[in-house]
């Protein structure tokens, strides 16, 4: 099983690189296209700001490239934002693998953007969460997020309601990290690993 993280310039992927080396996976860290088109599992980390990822994305060609792969494909994060169509982060045009648009949290009495913490995950659609508890804790960072939406496989309560998990066809994203969540979270990134083709 070859497993790769896309390297670009956006961070956070030491401590994928880590949760995967607890569930016995060795992965690949690389921006070469090569590695990543054979890749068996591909996951695309990141936390940062939008715009200065997509450039560096397109500069590497890497853009094109994500589009095109037909493995499953895992965003996190700032991933997740970048797999979507637009981000209002200094208006951004993203991947293009979700129709939908990334917004900015409203400021709003009695809450904190960014939303740092724990938050509860339920509505729970695919396979990634097999053995994962409805309501189940997860570790989040962002101002930005995704509106719950059909391709929602998760839902998410802060300030609106959110897509925290979308999937289409190959492709996986979460706002969450799961390689900050603990035991649920493993598993989820476990259930990636092992996900039949």
């Amino acid at each position: 099983m070859k497993v790769v993280i896309i390297k670009y310039n956006a961070g956070n992927i030491r401590s994928v690189l880590f949760a995967l080396e607890r569930i016995g996976v060795n992965a690949i860290v690389t921006d070469n296209h090569e590695e990543i088109r054979t890749a068996d599992r591909v996951i695309f980390p990141g936390v940062g700001e939008a715009s200065s990822a997509m450039q560096f994305l397109k500069e590497k060609g890497l853009d094109e490239l994500i589009c095109s792969l037909t493995q499953p494909v895992l965003g996190i994060c700032l991933g997740m934002q970048l797999l979507c169509k637009f981000s209002e982060e200094n208006n951004t045009h993203c991947l293009g693998i979700f129709d939908e648009t990334v917004k900015r949290f409203p400021d709003t009495v009695g809450f904190k953007i960014p939303q740092i913490g724990w938050n509860n995950i339920f509505g729970l659609k695919s396979k990634l969460f097999d053995g994962v508890s409805e309501n189940s804790f997860m570790y989040f960072v962002h101002s930005f997020y995704v509106e719950s939406c059909s391709n929602a496989i998760a839902k998410t309560d802060y300030i609106a309601q959110f897509s925290s998990a979308m999937q289409k066809n190959n492709f996986y994203a979460m706002q969450f990290h799961p390689e900050k969540s603990g035991e649920a979270g493993q598993r989820i990134l476990e259930n990636f690993i092992l996900l039949r083709v």
